[in-house]
């Protein structure tokens, strides 16, 4: 009677992979899981495997040393005879293997779903369903089986098994190698340049860009602070500049740095009257580590106090030596608000990128780097990607990261819609299965089974470890707990309005850890902050800090029944300060904001000097005295006060839950039907 290996194994307690390892090591040969051992051959194996591991190291000392006893030496010879007699069994077992190595050969990672599997071996699911109850196993479509199992069921028709790259380092090793491949000189083409804006925080790096570009981006960020990379297309003399800005706050190091990493020039932005900061430092470290070279701009020279040549003479210092005074850098006086020195530097930009000679082949399957992403309600997963080699089409399968998709839209800069990207081409892309992170790469694939294949692949990869259960942690008790011995470190998960945002918080986050705690963010989202959010910060004792995003209704009523602390922020100063502040015990909030209600705007009315909008109450209650907080698309997009709140024709000093109304809010127009009206007081507590 004959056994198959996976029979023995499972015997043995061992699997089937094990096992055969253990059989090469006493140099008995056999093919896979489904290869055959007799009943001899098995009995030898069993002894050797449950209980004579003694005796075998015994035997084989025996073979060098001497024994005085005769008895051990006729037990020896027995012994070494058993094993010769083993051998000569698999031989035939040996033959076995040559014959079927012709089998065809299907390629699985440490498990695979049913239906993939299914389709491998070009087989109904239900075939192999039926299978797998026959070998005992209770297994759906959907569901995962191991490497063993799929083995077993792949030699019942007449498939050979082998592993693929499971490791996540060599996966991306691998689509490297595969996508990113060193194209034939003879089919390279000029490609424009693509320029990094980098500096100090408020040393006018947008504003240089907005005299550009002529356009006024400043005005849409929270406290005209760039917190978001952008990207853009400039045509100066019939050719391309693509210019990205970067923020200038250290905080986003991070981001500053994937900036200079897919960039070929880097301008500098150094304000005339202010100088050599310390961000400033950190975007030079950038732009060198990168190899990009620097153009410095000088910028507000047109202020009484600017001091260009004070400029010149701290650069010195780090390296950039001013062409005028004998070194390589390029420097250039420039004022963003006159325009003065703006044609000179994009002069001196196309300039240095004819010297490089940048050059992409347009001709082959795209390569690109995320700039940034976004969650939209109406649009799915939306990415910025900066094309940097072949050309991106709509339709095309791609994956980047953990996510994969088809493109089925891409949209420039201007805002128009377009059916194809070459080298050097920023564009918004629709058709990902996820927001993916900013600074992933992105490979134009085969088709759309081999993205969802290797995405899915990546993706489990870097599945989030089970975080343990503990008593909740808020930003006010902090400090008490660390003292009580009870947290040595701080679990933060992170949602906001952009991906980009995300890592910056986390990189700025890491820095505040001390030897009493160690700050950990252990997840980072796009879009509100979910009923998973939250019951992932129960479960993992973490604190929730929304960036530009708010918590769903949902997510308010479970965070307030686990106890899970939510802070939101609209500027990123004030949530790493309270962190900071609660680490080191000096926490001292004077007002605390008390939810009041949720209303839903259903109608717009335009009245004198503005609009009002009919709204109904769907939680809680809205006040007189309510300040008022409008959201869309659960993203924050003004913060007021009420100038009046109506019940018919009458003026009311509340709205309860469940009733209809209308309100006004002072020096607020832009109301749209669908908007969500939040209404809370700030509350003093004293300490």
């Amino acid at each position: 009677m004959k056994i198959r290996v996976y029979e023995l194994a499972k015997d043995l307690g061992l699997t089937s992979k094990d096992l055969i390892e253990k059989l090469k090591e006493l140099d008995i040969k056999v093919g896979n899981h489904m290869s055959t051992l007799d009943e001899e051959t098995v009995e030898i194996l069993k002894e050797l495997f449950t209980g004579a591991a003694e005796g075998i190291e015994q035997a084989k000392e025996a073979q060098v040393e001497e024994k005085s006893e005769p008895e051990n030496q006729v037990e020896d010879k027995k012994e070494i005879k058993r094993k010769e007699d083993t051998m000569e069994k698999t031989d035939n077992i040996d033959q076995e293997v040559e014959n079927k190595s012709d089998l065809p050969v299907i390629k699985i990672g440490e498990s695979v779903q049913v239906k993939e599997l299914a389709e491998k071996l070009g087989v109904q699911v239900s075939d192999v369903i039926t299978k797998l109850i026959g070998l005992g196993v209770m297994a759906t479509l959907n569901q995962e089986i191991d490497y063993d199992t799929a083995s077993i069921i792949a030699a019942e028709y007449e498939y050979a098994v082998e592993g693929e790259v499971s490791d996540i380092e060599n996966m991306e090793e691998l689509l490297e190698q595969t996508y990113n491949y060193v194209d034939d000189e003879a089919d390279l083409k000029s490609r424009p340049p693509v320029v990094t804006v980098m500096g100090h925080v408020d040393h006018g790096k947008t504003s240089l860009l907005d005299a550009i570009r002529n356009t006024n981006v400043t005005n849409k960020e929270a406290g005209g602070i760039t917190q978001h990379i952008g990207a853009s297309t400039v045509k100066i003399n019939n050719e391309k500049i693509v210019f990205l800005d970067t923020p200038g706050h250290e905080a986003f190091t991070s981001m500053r740095a994937r900036g200079a990493q897919i960039t070929d020039v880097a301008i500098l932005v150094v304000a005339a009257d202010d100088g050599v900061m310390p961000q400033t430092v950190e975007a030079i470290n950038h732009s060198k580590a990168a190899g990009v070279p620097i153009i410095v701009a000088v910028n507000k020279i047109d202020k009484p106090a600017a001091n260009p040549d004070k400029v010149k003479q701290e650069l010195t210092e780090y390296g950039l030596v001013p062409e005028d005074w004998g070194g390589d850098t390029i420097f250039v006086n420039v004022s963003a608000k006159t325009g003065e020195g703006i044609e000179d530097i994009l002069e001196m930009i196309l300039l240095v990128a004819e010297v490089q000679e940048l050059k992409a082949n347009p001709n082959r399957r795209a390569v690109g780097t995320i700039i940034e992403a976004k969650l939209d309600k109406g649009r799915g997963a939306v990415a910025t990607v900066l094309v940097q080699k072949g050309t991106l089409s709509v339709g095309d399968a791609i994956i980047t990261g953990k996510t994969y998709g088809r493109v089925r839209a891409m949209i420039d800069d201007k805002g128009k819609k377009i059916k194809k990207a070459g080298p050097s081409t920023p564009v918004e892309i629709i058709g990902l299965s996820e927001v993916p992170e900013s600074g992933d790469r992105m490979y134009m694939v085969e088709d759309d089974k081999k993205a969802r294949y290797l995405g899915e692949k990546m993706k489990g990869k870097h599945r989030d470890a089970k975080m343990k259960e503990g008593q909740k942690v808020s930003l006010d008790n902090l400090f008490d707990t660390i003292q009580d011995g009870q947290v040595k470190e701080l679990n933060i998960i992170v949602k906001a309005d952009v991906r980009g945002t995300i890592e910056a918080i986390k990189q700025s986050l890491l820095k505040l850890s001390n030897e009493e705690v160690r700050v950990n963010p252990i997840h980072g989202g796009v879009g509100a902050i979910t009923e998973s959010d939250i019951m992932l910060a129960s479960a993992s004792n973490a604190i929730v800090i929304g960036f530009n995003v708010r918590p769903t209704n949902n997510a308010m009523e479970i965070a307030s029944s686990e106890e899970v602390d939510v802070r939101t922020y609209r500027v990123i100063y004030n949530a790493i300060e309270d962190i900071k502040a609660a680490i080191d015990g000096m926490l001292e909030p004077e007002y605390k904001e008390v939810f009041q209600g949720r209303a839903e705007v259903r109608e717009i009315f335009k009245i004198p000097g503005g609009v009002a909008a009919g709204i109904y109450v769907q939680t809680g209650k809205i006040t007189r005295a309510s300040q008022i907080r409008i959201l869309r698309d659960n993203i924050v997009i003004y913060e007021g006060e009420l100038s009046s709140l109506r019940r018919f024709k009458d003026d009311v000093k509340e709205l309860a839950v469940n009733y209809e109304g209308g309100l006004a809010i002072e020096g607020f127009k832009d109301m749209k039907e669908g908007d969500v009206v939040e209404a809370f007081i700030m509350e003093e507590i004293k300490r």
